[in-house]
């Protein structure tokens, strides 16, 4: 090719970009665009000066949606205490731990009460994400470091977030044990310094597993490096949120707190096995809310479990009008539910209230915000972010809920007494996920269940983990 005609062509090509890139920019020309469409509907100096100096929302509040809360549910289950995540996000457990105490009540018809303690459930979930980390990256080790699944372990190597299925796995394979047993800790309470921490750990060993495999290091070998790296977590984890108890002495208490029996020694799963008795995974189905997705199929989660050999997140997409009839199922035969939501959309902090019509965000800018549900899902701009106990339901003379409450783990000084209240017209916006026992679940949607899941990333807009 001839020298000149080369370097015109780069020429060219390198015109053709920067006339690209320059094109989207702001041109002056929009910019007076702006600025006259400004002055053609100039903004209030009182509406600016009002922002300028108050919160958001204290000025978009719904001054006709200030009306007292109804607080009476025709169907609620029984109270039981309400629980504090602090700076965490264990909002996952709190609400799996509050539905098996829940369940272990009801079982003793209400004459007994246990509490479990978070801190050491907590101490094994995050040293099986932590090896979850690790065998991810030996198993993805061939592939370049800027493949999406390799990225996916490095970019959050631990967390604290998760679901249902978090509780399901790690207690029946570690157990549970009651709160006093082993309390919480400073760390248990505000997890993201330890988490970065860690986190910084496994990303260092990560690459240090890549290499090795990279070197044809036996499978053998690499295991046994893995398993010194875990040793090392281990260590940091009874460091920061105490060593887990391996045996205990425990008596019973009824609702007032008063011992019932004797007391007598546990292993953390023999107190599982008095407590919860069973294995719960199988027992419930997880239903969820995407309208993107057809509804009545199965989709299962890559990835999104809390152990390596623990269950991956499998759902069934049911329309809410079915979600609702499961839900109220279980709430009339007093049953509460682990359910999740977008908690921070239109939501009343100071009433614990949550509401379509609380924030009128429109009026306060002069635009109109039109996304539905699918749309806001398939933007980032709405997911699942918080995992609350579903404990009551107000129908109406014809049987259809018209609000819900639920307990959530912010403390019992926050809300309506710890709880939170809402509409039905927010819960059909922004409640996503729901875990149901399979007795309250019709054959059809069972079997419904049952179909071959459809895989679906971990990094779809609405597969992020509970807080």
């Amino acid at each position: 090719m001839n020298k000149k005609l080369f370097l015109l062509g780069i020429s060219l090509a390198v015109a053709g970009i920067t006339q690209a890139q320059t094109s989207g920019g702001i041109t002056p020309q929009m910019l007076q665009q702006m600025e006259k469409q400004q002055a053609q509907q100039p903004m209030s100096r009182g509406l600016f000066n009002a922002i300028a100096q108050n919160n958001i929302d204290d000025l978009a509040k719904n001054f006709q949606n200030q009306g007292d809360i109804d607080t009476h549910f025709s169907i609620e289950t029984p109270k039981q205490s309400i629980h504090d995540q602090k700076s965490s996000g264990r909002c996952w457990m709190f609400s799996g731990l509050n539905v098996l105490r829940s369940n272990f009540a009801k079982q003793h018809e209400d004459t007994l009460a246990v509490e479990f303690s978070h801190d050491y459930l907590f101490f094994y979930d995050q040293l099986e994400k932590a090896n979850l980390m690790l065998q991810g990256v030996i198993d993805h080790a061939s592939k370049p470091m800027d493949d999406t699944r390799v990225q996916f372990f490095f970019h959050h190597p631990i967390n604290d977030g998760g679901t249902f299925c978090g509780v399901s796995d790690l207690a029946y394979k570690y157990g549970l044990v009651p709160k006093g047993v082993q309390p919480e800790t400073y760390s248990a309470d505000n997890t993201s310094r330890m988490a970065r921490i860690i986190s910084s750990k496994l990303r260092e060993y990560g690459l240090e597993l890549r290499e090795m495999v990279a070197s044809k290091t036996s499978s053998k070998a690499v295991q046994a490096r893995k398993t010194e790296m875990l040793s090392d977590i281990y260590r940091m984890l009874c460091i920061t949120l105490g060593e887990p108890v391996k045996e205990f002495t425990y008596a019973h208490k009824n609702k007032d707190g008063k011992q019932v029996g004797e007391p007598r020694k546990y292993t953390p799963k023999q107190f599982y096995e008095e407590t919860v008795g069973r294995e719960i995974n199988g027992t419930f189905i997880m239903v969820m809310n995407d309208p993107r997705r057809p509804y009545y199929k199965t989709y299962e989660v890559e990835y999104d479990r809390h152990t390596y050999d623990g269950t991956n997140w499998k759902y069934l997409n049911l329309p809410m009008k079915d979600i609702e009839q499961l839900a109220i199922a279980s709430l009339k035969d007093g049953r509460k539910l682990y359910s999740s939501y977008d908690v921070g959309k239109q939501f009343d902090r100071k009433r614990g209230y949550l509401d379509t019509e609380n924030y009128d965000y429109g009026s306060l800018f002069g635009t109109e915000f039109k996304m539905d549900k699918a749309q806001r899902i398939m933007t980032f701009d709405s997911g699942s972010t918080h995992a609350m106990t579903l404990t009551a339901v107000d129908l109406d003379k014809d049987g259809n809920p018209v609000k819900w409450k639920v307990e959530n783990s912010w403390g019992a000084a926050s809300g309506v007494g710890g709880c939170l209240i809402m509409t039905n017209r927010w819960f059909e916006e922004y409640m996503f996920r729901l875990v149901v026992d399979k007795q309250y679940v019709p054959a059809e949607t069972l079997k419904q269940y049952e179909q071959k899941p459809i895989m679906v990333m971990p990094e779809d807009p609405l597969f992020q983990v509970d807080e």
